[in-house]
């Protein structure tokens, strides 16, 4: 009976670290909305309910502590349960950066930019969090690999992105008659853009991580992790 609790207890940590992962992932599809709809009421929520993932960051960390105490697993158990703790911490920072888009959003006063399309980058963010949270749930090590290679195309989008966002900014003309207000909103654009991209490239960068320690756990290779 002892045991059976025990792998009750992994059960539920893997179940809860996936649920945290649904929110997380709810929380960056709602703020890539209001970005795209200008949607004041959706990055609130999105910003306040920031505090509901920081919540269940603690509550995983206090059920990963109390496992590693009171139980002292070995081996594969001991590799879930560290790998689900590092996972809970990149699925806060996406929350965070979740956040930060959301900020963004409140900051934006029109419309710049239009050939960098951030919803296309979002989408596959998106998309790639959630194939890295499945291959955590079924320990696929073929789609750990494959978010791995889907990292470097995300990269490359966002580093164009970024080009196109600075030479627009250099072909832009400012000329005398412009006040020093509209060169400091088209300033504070060209920061938030290019703050955007690199925020959802990390985003990217965190579904890599998720893979890399899901790797780790189901066959003890960290090779995704360095």
């Amino acid at each position: 009976m002892p045991r059976e609790s025990y792998q009750e207890k992994l059960d539920a940590l893997r179940n809860d670290v996936l649920y945290m992962s649904e929110v997380v992932v709810d929380r960056l599809r709602l703020a890539l909305e209001a970005m795209e709809q200008k949607d004041e009421e959706t990055a609130w929520e999105v910003i306040e309910g920031d505090d509901e993932v920081n919540e269940l960051y603690l509550d995983l960390e206090e059920e990963c502590i109390d496992l590693l105490a009171l139980q002292q697993p070995v081996a594969g158990d001991l590799r879930l349960i560290a790998s689900s703790f590092k996972i809970t911490t990149d699925l806060e920072r996406v929350g965070d950066l979740a956040t930060n888009l959301a900020e963004y959003t409140l900051d934006a006063d029109r419309d710049m930019f239009p050939e960098v399309d951030i919803q296309a980058i979002g989408a596959t963010t998106i998309e790639m969090v959630e194939d890295a949270m499945d291959a955590y749930a079924e320990a696929d090590v073929e789609a750990c690999y494959n978010i791995a290679e889907r990292d470097d195309d995300l990269d490359e989008r966002c580093r164009q992105a970024s080009e196109t966002v600075m030479r627009d900014l250099i072909e832009t003309e400012i000329d005398t008659e412009s006040s020093e207000s509209d060169v400091e909103a088209l300033m504070n654009d060209v920061s938030r853009m290019l703050l955007t991209v690199r925020d959802l490239e990390r985003v990217g960068d965190h579904a890599v991580n998720v893979a890399a320690r899901t790797l780790y756990m189901v066959e003890k290779d960290d090779e995704l992790i360095y």
